[in-house]
């Protein structure tokens, strides 16, 4: 582990192997991090959550390998009405001055960029790009390979491999250039196109959508129709 000058560790941290913090940061309470992970400078991990909910109950943040936090990135630990923990996979970038909120669950390799921020409870699967100043509400859900593109304002959920721009955002296509650029053969990326165009720009309800896509329409038993579909099924806040 690498500690440069003007570091605080708080005495429940945890550093594994490979860690390596810059300067000037400070982390506290329950929190451990993943090898692998660099921290830049006047990043704050672990301190209390910004909830007034919160009453001094025992809490957490656990962070994955090899994630790169950069300037003045800010993690809360959890709640009790969220379980204590606030978890972030492995291989994601958080950029100068992102914020993750109390009770989040981040999978890997996401990409949050600078000044945007997750409300408490939200979840981020993985391969997730987030985009300049994007603000995300409590307690939203965030698909695989869905985009959320800058200074966009987002209050409801988004599907796997679909991208939401706007304030509110709402779903304006699929995430075409993250697809091609994560593998996805041509005809997965004409499946998601499909399923978005029934799901959203057809004239069904949502309930009658999901219903063509599961048994009338020729996309129906492909692994990306049925991804979304079971997305948009246990969807609270509804899909933006």
């Amino acid at each position: 582990v690498k500690i440069g000058p003007f570091c605080y560790i708080g005495p429940h941290v945890e550093l594994q192997q490979d860690v390596e913090l810059i300067s000037n940061i400070h982390i506290e309470g329950n929190t451990k991090i993943g090898k692998g992970t660099k921290i830049f400078p006047f990043a704050s991990i672990g301190t209390m959550p910004q909830d007034l909910k919160f009453k001094g109950e025992s809490n957490s943040v656990l962070i994955g390998e090899n994630n790169t936090i950069r300037e003045y990135v800010t993690i809360n630990p959890g709640t009790k009405g969220g379980g204590g923990k606030t978890i972030i996979g492995n291989n994601c970038l958080f950029m100068i001055s992102s914020h993750i909120a109390h009770d989040c669950k981040v999978g890997n390799h996401l990409v949050m960029s600078s000044h945007s921020a997750l409300g408490g409870h939200v979840e981020v699967d993985d391969h997730v790009n987030i985009g300049w100043g994007v603000g995300v509400h409590q307690f939203c859900r965030l698909g695989r390979y869905c985009m959320v593109s800058a200074c966009s304002k987002l209050v409801q959920d988004v599907p796997p491999f679909m991208l939401a721009d706007g304030s509110p955002a709402e779903i304006r296509s699929i995430n075409k250039v993250g697809m091609e650029r994560s593998g996805f053969a041509k005809a997965e990326v004409d499946i998601a196109k499909g399923v978005f165009k029934i799901l959203f720009r057809g004239d069904f309800n949502r309930r009658q959508a999901i219903d063509y896509l599961q048994n009338g329409s020729g996309l129906a038993g492909e692994e990306i129709t049925s991804e979304i579909i079971k997305f948009a099924q246990k969807s609270e806040r509804g899909l933006a």
